[in-house]
Parts: structure tokens; sequence; C-alpha cells
């Protein structure tokens, strides 16, 4: 393609310095092709270049650990030659302007990842957020196509979704949050990476046919949404879940044979990413022939073949003895496979068509040598106002003043970010595969492991409000509470894949929130022994130049030895004990009753410290291992109260609580949110045990009261009867989706 480069990297999302780098690596302009294919490497998407140098002081390694950041998926031990493969991914630009297929290709994506590692995708998860459903119809319609889109993706894969998180929040409005999670089960033994290697071994394309869908894709992710981005359908890809089923069994089967020597997903800039990550892995170089990628559309040229974001599609490094076999197995399952290119020794990636090289770059300059930025940062001028808008006593009685106790805890539990999510996870198969022991609904979800005694748990967490009010400590809280929701659930964590969605990380107030945000989550990793073995980077997450609220998802994985140390949310006897483990805390900055009853995110994020989480979550699983307790709840958006009654409805089943005022008011004591508090029931006559073993762990306890009834109960006075809660929890994210 004839064209002044000059006049065009500034539309490819490169700026002039990056242009002059590129110059001088070529030591000459680059033709289009080239830049084009610099503009996808060195797009934050894929190069990570403003994220890099902070990422990498994750702790990434530990106990069991058996691959982390670098590959398509981390790996994960959990005993008996069996690993699981997990991942998290965003597709938030795509699915802000065309919402089904942006969340059914974000799916696609992450599942190629997991079965790119030799593993069987067992479970799937989200992350999701939107703005105000009830002020903006588009909101609407954005969620309820996300949701159609994740759950026709995973449910014609045969994949069930069987947790994760929606919140909803004003900030959300122009640029909403689609995280999705696969996790995959694989024999150690059976590990396969991406690197390339060996000069003449041949790179086999399997899967659909490239298109012009998803063209730029990487470059539309970094970059703001504005009024144009409307204009950009063409950078959403188009998914196809039948195809996908077929490309996972082939690649599965070609595994399974020893047929292939290594495996790439093919997403963000296509056969450009996965090829040149391949090579960059392998220290070698690649030759390309895009002439024998088969096409829908005949009339595509080079550029738009090495970056295409068609999907279902994958890249084999396959010997040339192989090659035949492997076109055996691929045409059993009527799938394209052709070999559309080698290695070699060259260093470099080469592009041909029918013969004509039409471009080549030093591999090393796509990945090594990509820029990397060290953006300024200062703290954002709304900390010093926003943090000092504290809820004040005098707000808080003028609430109680309009409302009765009964009537905040209905407007409560029927708020969008605490009422049941059933209108979402019901539209998902979250049974397939018979392997899901707990429901969606609780705090993990927990999936069984075929022919063994042990189970896996996994969870979704991220609290952007926190994060906006104090980056630092929100990041703490994001790990620690996604690691709390696995220990009540009776499972060890054993390692988290993160999702980190900031806004512009040019401006100085979102890289400040990005840096302390890491440095969190740096901190609650090391005391809490948690690695981090995978992840993603969404920025530019902003409309308009409005930012979103930073906000960092922690999906985290944990180990059950065994089935019998299952642990649920729900009360399950009448007469048995209530417990708080931990302290109940004047915290109401952040809070979701602040926000409901005033509209407002102000004052202190709540605080944490790690040591005392620490023994908390020990604590808790020792009192599961030891069957001292028969349910367990973490506190965590809504407060005790809110917590108090979900275990009341899980369980069809009232309760009599006395609790003590903070600050002389009822609803500071029951809506605070203060970190490091666990909700347990237990029979009366394992009080005793109880208390022993909190003091071994040094941690504070105060008995609640007691199960049974059809009322919730507090300090005597009737709030609200159990069935009428059930039924504004169970339907009212339905009823807001149906006005």
């Amino acid at each position: 393609m004839e064209m002044d480069v000059e006049k065009e990297y500034q539309k490819l999302g490169l700026n002039t310095g990056e242009f002059e780098k590129i110059c001088g690596y070529l030591g000459r302009k680059p033709n289009y092709l080239e830049l084009s294919i610099y503009s996808v490497m060195w797009s934050e998407h894929c190069s990570y270049k403003s994220s890099r140098a902070l990422l990498k002081k994750f702790k990434t390694s530990g106990k069991y650990v058996l691959q982390g950041p670098g590959e398509n998926a981390g790996v994960l031990d959990i005993g008996d030659n069996q690993a699981i493969v997990m991942k998290i991914e965003s597709h938030n630009h795509p699915s802000a302007v065309e919402p089904y297929q942006g969340a059914a290709t974000g799916i696609g994506g992450i599942i190629r990842d997991i079965f790119a590692m030799g593993a069987r995708p067992i479970c799937s998860l989200n992350s999701l957020r939107f703005g105000n459903l009830e002020l903006n119809p588009r909101q609407k319609y954005l969620f309820e196509n996300v949701v159609k889109g994740i759950g026709d993706y995973g449910n014609c894969m045969g994949i069930p979704t069987v947790g994760g998180e929606v919140y909803f929040d004003k900030t959300y409005e122009g640029n909403p949050l689609v995280n999705a999670m696969t996790v995959g089960i694989v024999e150690k033994d059976k590990i396969i990476k991406s690197k390339a290697f060996g000069k003449g071994n041949l790179l086999v394309l399997i899967g659909s046919s490239t298109g012009r869908d998803g063209i730029h894709g990487a470059t539309f992710a970094s970059d703001e949404l504005d009024e144009n981005s409307e204009e950009r359908r063409p950078s959403v890809q188009v998914g196809d879940p039948f195809a996908e089923k077929v490309v996972l069994e082939v690649c599965l089967e070609l595994l399974d044979k020893k047929l292939i020597l290594g495996l790439q997903d093919m997403g963000a800039a296509g056969i450009t990413s996965s090829s040149v990550e391949m090579a960059s892995k392998g220290e070698v170089g690649l030759d390309i022939d895009v002439s024998a990628v088969p096409l829908r559309e005949p009339s595509m040229i080079p550029y738009e073949i090495m970056i295409s974001e068609s999907q279902e599609r994958m890249l084999a490094l396959v010997a040339p003895v192989m090659y035949k076999k492997v076109k055996e197995v691929c045409n059993k399952w009527n799938i394209n496979c052709e070999a559309i290119g080698k290695v070699t020794d060259s260093g470099n990636l080469r592009v041909f068509c029918k013969g004509k090289l039409e471009g080549e770059i030093p591999v090393k300059t796509l990945t090594d040598l990509s820029p990397v930025y060290h953006h300024s940062y200062s703290e954002p001028d709304y900390i010093k106002t926003t943090c000092k808008n504290a809820i004040t006593d005098s707000e808080i009685k003028v609430i109680q003043s309009k409302h009765s106790l009964e009537e905040i805890f209905k407007l409560m539990i029927g708020a969008p970010n605490i009422c049941s999510k059933k209108w979402v996870w019901e539209q998902y198969d979250h049974m397939v595969q018979t392997n899901t022991v707990i429901l969606p609904g609780q705090d993990s979800a927990v999936i069984r492991i075929k022919g063994a005694s042990k189970a896996i748990a996994f969870t979704s967490d991220g609290n952007g409000r926190y994060c906006y009010l104090n980056p630092y400590m929100g990041g703490i809280i994001a790990i620690a509470e996604s690691a709390r929701n696995l220990v009540c659930c009776g499972a060890a964590p054993i390692g988290i894949t993160d999702c980190l969605n900031f806004g512009n990380p040019e401006k100085p107030g979102i890289f400040w929130q990005f840096k302390n945000c890491i440095e969190g989550m740096c901190q609650a990793c090391s005391a809490l022994d948690i690695p981090i073995v995978s992840g993603n980077v969404s920025f530019y997450n902003e409309s308009f130049g409005t930012p979103i609220y930073p906000t960092p998802v922690s999906a985290a994985a944990g180990l059950i030895e065994k089935l019998d140390h299952i642990m649920t949310m729900d009360f399950k006897d009448t007469g048995d004990i209530i417990v708080l483990l931990g302290e109940n805390k004047d915290h109401m900055g952040g809070s979701e009753f602040m926000n409901l009853f005033l509209d407002r995110v102000g004052g202190q994020c709540p605080e944490l410290e790690l040591d005392f989480e620490k023994r908390l979550q020990n604590l808790c699983l020792e009192l599961i291992k030891g069957k001292i307790i028969k349910s367990a709840h973490d506190s965590s958006v809504g407060g005790l109260g809110i917590c108090i009654l979900k275990s009341c409805i899980m369980g069809s089943i009232g309760a009599d609580i006395e609790l003590g005022l903070i600050g002389g008011s009822i609803i500071r004591a029951l809506f605070n949110e203060s970190q490091s508090k666990i909700v347990v029931s237990a029979g009366k006559n394992k009080l005793k045990d109880l208390i022993k073993i909190c003091k071994k762990f040094e941690i504070p306890f105060m008995q609640l009261g007691i199960t049974g009834g059809a009322v919730l109960k507090i300090n005597g006075l009737d709030c609200i009867k159990i069935k009428e809660a059930q039924n504004i929890h169970d339907s009212s994210m339905e009823n807001k989706m149906s006005l």
C-alpha cells in the first residue's frame, strides 16, 4: 500500500517520538504494513508500555505456582498431577459500542487463553460495571446485551458461568467494564507453552477464516471513548462459539496426540501479536506468508490480514514431519489448517505475499524494545475535598426521620449493588459439566474436581469507590476481600489473576491512582502470601474526558482439600449462636448506605490491617476444618446488617440480634463497611471451642444473637420479615430490567 506514513502514524495511535524510534530501529521509514504492525504491538493493549515497570513489583511466585505472568494464562498446582489454569481480561471498549459481540468475544478470547495452555475449560466468571439502570435507558441496553453475549457464548461452549459480580455507578455510564475470567484444568505433564523454536518448524493457523472484523481493535482499546466511538464498530470482533468449540476440541486432540510443539491464542492484533510473541519468547525469527491464510474476504491486503482480529483462530508450532497428521485431525473436524509460516534464525519478522517481501521488522523491537513510559503523577485535587465529605450525624438523623429501620433495610436489600443477581446468572448455564457444588449467590463459586475428594473455589472482587477515595487502601481491600470470600467457603487462597481498569495514564492524577493501587495490591499479596499469576491492564477507560473510578478486580482461586470442608453463608438451624469475628468500626466512607441515601461518594476509605486480616482468615479456616461452625459470611458492601440479613435470606430463617451502637447510632453500627469482619453461626455446644480458637489467633469476637423465627430482630425491634426480604432481594433486579 503506497501511503505517506508520516501523515498516518498518529491516526494509528503512535506519537512522534515513537515514529522516530521506529525509523531508528529500521534505519529507514516503515511502509504502511510495518507501521500498522508497530502500531498494534506498541499499543497500550499489547505492550503494557505505561504499566510494565510497575507490574514487575507484583508477587508472582509461590508454593502452588507452576506458571506466572508471561504466558497465555497462569498455572497453579492443586496436587495429584493436576493444575488449574486461569486468567481474567477486559473487553471494555468493544462492549461499550457493541455490547453483545463485545462481551461474547471477550469470553471467547479468554477461553482460548486457557486451552492454549493445554487445559480444558471448566468454568467462567465475570466482573461487570455499568451506570445507573434507572436514569439512563442505554445502561439497560448495555447491561442486557452484555449479559446475553456472555451467556450465549459460554452456554454454546458448554462451559458453566458459575459466579462473578455486577456493580452500578454513574461513573461507568459512558464506559462500562466487562472483565471475563475462565478457569481450566490440566495434567501437569501436559501443560504446553507458546514459545517458537527450531529452525524450519512450521507456524500453522487452525480455525476460522480471516475477515476484516476487529482490524485495529488493539489500537481502539488503547484510546478514550468519544462521540466517534460508535463509528468504530469494525474494530469490534464477531464471535462464533460453535466454531470455537470445534477449535477447542481440535487443539486438545492435537495436544493429546503430541502432534504440536507450541500453541498460542490469536487475540488482539491477530496473526501479528500471536506470531511475534511466539518468536520473541523463543528468540527466533519468522517468515509469514499472508497468501496462505484462509480468507473470508478475498480482496484483503497484507496489512489487513496481519492485524485482523477475527475470532476462533489459534497458531500452532508444528514439526514439518507432523504437519500431515495435524491436517488429518483438522480435516476430520472440518476446520481450516494451513501452514502460514516457518521459524528462522534471522531474528526478524518477515511478511511475504505470493513470494514478494512486504515487510521486515526485528522481532525484539516489537516486544522487548517497545516503549516503556514512567508517567508523571500527582495527587488529584478531589482527594482533599471528597475525603472530607463524610456522612454526618445530622444527615443520618434526617434519613432516620424520613425512613423507619424497616424501610431502610428494604431499600438496602433491594439496591442494585446488594440485591440478588439471579436475573444475570439464571441466563447462564451454571450447572453444565455437573461439577458446580455451590450455586451463584454465595461468597465464592465452588467446583468439584472429578474423581477427587477436593474442590476449587473462585471469586472476583473490586470496589471502585474505595479506590477512588484511597487507591492504596482500595488495592489492599480488593486483594483481601477476594481472599476472605474464598476462606468463607472453606478454601485456602492459592493465586490471583487481576484486571486493572483505569482511566488515561497520561494524566498525572490517573497515574497516581494506578501507582498507589499497585502498591497496595503488592503489599496485600505479600502479607497474605498470595501470588498474582496472570492478568490484564485496561487503560483509557474514559468517556468525553471523564474517567471511571479506578477499579482493580481481584479474581482469586482457592483450594478446598476435602469436600466436607465446603462452607456456605446461610444460617442452618434454629437456636444456633451468631458470632462476629473481628471488630465493627465506624467506617462509613464510600459506603453503599451513603451512596443510596445521599447519592454521594465521600469520606475516608475503610482501613485494613493486613496482619489482623491474615489471622482472621486463618481463624475462619480452622473453625471450618474443625467443624466448629455451620456458616460463614464476609461482611462487605452494605455492612454488618446486610451481611446478617443475607445469611437469613439464604437460610430462610430469622435472627435475634443485640448490637452495640457506634457513636450513638444504630445506622453506623449496621451499615458501616469496616473491613476484616466475618459473621459465623454455630451450635451452642461449640461456643467454648469457638472462643478458644479466637483467642489462639488473637481475634476479637462478639456474640450477636441466635437464629430462629421469621423476622430479623435488632435490639428488640422487628426490622424486616425474612420472607419479605427474600422477595425484595430476589426480584429487584428483574423488576428494574422489566420497567
